[in-house]
């Protein structure tokens, strides 16, 4: 059988790999969708396809798939970095990105990443990465060291790191990545004094403590933790590559801390997964159902069904944050529930589902009807099954579903679900804390809907409430968050890194409003932004955003009655706005006509408009507004109750 490395050498000889570019995902998909293989050789063989997909540019692929997205690395480090470009370019690729990269000079990177002219910070990368390692330390130090050497070592590079912590958060540019210091027994054995060999491993531990806090206070730094990765795929270092390379790490760590770098990279472009759609059979319990009967599918702290019960717990410790959770199995719906229900050692219970399809029909079909029940994208699906066939029907027809390959090694099945990073987010926000709480709710609407007379009715009998105002200081994760992944109603297509969007809500002039729900049902959160800018001439719409749950209610007509009414009151002549169309925003581009807008001349790519503020647009009679847009010393404004009593 021929390997994914052979075809993907056979287009690159035969002068078709950017032509053939699309296949590549699918190829490297192969890799991955080998159950039971160890992490490492999976990381080896990426590797290999990613020194012969290096080679490729990106001009040539756009030539022939324009809109293959691209992304700017920067790299940078302490030592060699030659591997990390190779390994990227296969990560990368496996999710259907294209990269540029700015490589900065050897040994460099405190020059690279603090000088203001550097080319590293001149090219505005959306990913710098600022590789580090022991010797950034040990380098500094004469023979013979102590301890003691080696502690204030430690303190000078993290007033280093500091600068170009600070440097880069001056900048605002894209997202910068560094690592902890992995510390080598070839250091540690050089102290004989077995309690000073203890002192300088917590030393070591308590720099690479400060290094991971840098996160809490820098949201635009990420920290990637090697002692994980070291503790998954073995040793950190080849003696010889180290030896005759200078580089610090062995192909493999490459390859992984690839893997990580690319994982903060897609959480920071909101391509984070929303659902986690599971089968049953030997997946969530050992067994077939319909042949063992409930009584005797392996599940529970015995030998058999132990490793079922961590991937139940894993699951709902996702759930826990977030992420949906549905069921796709080949099986008669009664007794699914009658086990979810009623079986004593199951972890997961019927509650915990946003979904259950239990049935017979193709697993492409049952992902699509529960992408549809939620209102997502199939590509916000994670798809978890031990069958070679279905995972094949499922990357065949809805090729942008993430897939998790399970095999015959339940031991194994947990390590599989959590490698890819699939549910990562930069910062966990209360919305998503709620998130399965606020479907639920949806469904309740929906069932109200059902059963109404008309949508006017369904619509006046839900009761919303729309609060406007600028965020409080905790909502502007969520602000960013909303950005990164809307895209039905985000009228620029634009995404706002969570640090860029904490200056805008500081800029003078610069209005930052946060659009907040509820309804009979429960309270939405916060669902939609808006975000202006003062000019001589016009207050300016740069952007409006909407989550796809709070579609369909006249929400943003609403919302742009009230910000048109506080441009009037403020005296400003007109408001300008601006739409660019994206591959998913369609349904947003008649907003501004149908709320009174003109368009007015404009580029190849945006459409802009401009409304006059002479006859306002009405607020939707079965809304009411709560609108504070000028500040917390603002009266109250019901605009609702202002037309009507």
């Amino acid at each position: 059988m021929t390997t994914p490395f052979r075809r993907l050498g056979e287009l690159s000889t035969s002068g078709r790999l950017a032509s053939e570019y699309r296949q590549v995902t699918g190829l490297l998909a192969e890799i991955t969708d080998t159950p039971d293989r160890e992490p490492a050789d999976i990381l080896d063989e990426l590797l290999r396809c990613g020194r012969l997909l290096a080679g490729l540019r990106a001009e040539d692929v756009l030539e022939h798939h324009p809109d293959t997205p691209v992304v700017t690395v920067a790299i940078t480090g302490s030592s060699t970095t030659a591997q990390l470009p190779d390994a990227l370019t296969a990560e990368l690729a496996r999710h259907g990105l294209l990269a540029r990269y700015i490589v900065g000079t050897h040994g460099a990177y405190l020059r690279d990443l603090t000088t203001p002219d550097s080319e590293l910070r001149a090219r505005n990368p959306d990913l710098t990465l600022c590789l580090l390692d022991a010797e950034a330390v040990f380098a500094g130090l004469g023979t013979p060291w102590t301890t003691a050497d080696a502690e204030a070592a430690c303190a000078r590079l993290a007033d280093r790191i500091t600068a170009v912590v600070t440097a880069h958060t001056t900048d605002g540019t894209g997202t910068l990545v560094l690592n902890t210091l992995p510390l080598l027994r070839r250091h540690t054995q050089q102290i004989i004094d077995q309690r000073q060999r203890a002192r300088l491993g917590a030393v070591w531990r308590e720099f690479n403590a400060r290094l991971l806090r840098l996160t809490d206070e820098n949201p635009a730094v990420a920290v990637v933790d090697l002692d994980p990765l070291i503790a998954d795929i073995g040793p950190a270092r080849d003696a010889r590559l180290a030896a005759y390379a200078c580089s610090p790490f062995g192909d493999t760590l490459f390859a992984a801390y690839a893997r990580e770098a690319v994982h903060v990279l897609r959480a920071r472009r909101g391509m984070t997964s929303k659902c986690l759609v599971l089968d049953l059979d030997n997946t969530l319990w050992g067994g077939v159902l319909g042949e063992a009967g409930a009584d005797r599918i392996a599940v529970g702290d015995s030998l058999l069904g132990g490793p079922y019960s961590a991937v139940q717990r894993g699951a709902r410790q996702l759930a826990a944050q977030g992420v949906l959770l549905a069921i796709s199995s080949k099986n008669d719906p009664g007794p699914v529930q009658h086990v979810l229900r009623e079986h004593p050692d199951m972890t997961l219970r019927p509650d915990d589902f946003v979904r259950i399809n239990a049935n017979w029909d193709p697993k492409d079909e049952n992902l699509r009807d529960i992408a549809a029940h939620l209102g997502i994208a199939t590509d916000a699906l994670v798809f978890m099954d031990d069958s070679p066939r279905e995972r094949g029907l499922v990357r065949r027809n809805l090729p942008h579903t993430a897939v998790v390959p399970l095999g015959s090694e339940p031991a194994l099945h947990l390590d599989t679900l959590l490698r890819d990073g699939w549910f990562d987010t930069p910062r966990l926000t209360d919305d998503d804390r709620a998130r399965t709480t606020r479907y639920r709710e949806a469904e309740a609407r929906t069932e109200l809907r059902e059963h109404s007379g008309s949508y006017e009715e369904y619509l006046n009998e839900l009761g919303t409430v729309v609060r406007i105002s600028p965020p409080e200081p905790h909502e502007v994760p969520r602000l960013s968050q909303l950005s990164m992944r809307t895209n039905q109603f985000n009228l620029t297509g634009e995404r706002i890194p969570l640090d860029r969007v904490a200056a805008m809500v500081a800029e003078p002039g610069r209005g930052v409003l946060a659009v907040r729900v509820n309804d009979r049902f429960g309270d939405s959160g916060l669902v939609g932004a808006v975000l202006t800018h003062d000019a001589e001439d016009a207050l300016h719409i740069d952007n409006m955003l909407l989550s796809c749950r709070a579609l369909a209610r006249g929400i943003e007509d609403g919302c742009l009655a009230a910000v048109l009414g506080h441009a009037k009151a403020r005296g400003f002549p007109l408001v300008r706005a601006r739409y660019r169309a994206t591959n998913s925003n369609g349904r947003a581009g008649g907003l501004y006509p149908s709320s009174g807008f003109t368009e007015e001349p404009g580029g190849e790519h945006e459409r802009w408009f401009r409304h006059d503020l002479g006859e306002l647009p009405p607020v939707p009679e079965h809304l009411t507004l709560d609108v504070r847009i000028g500040g917390p010393d603002d009266e109250r404004v019901d605009q609702r109750q202002e037309r009507h009593g």
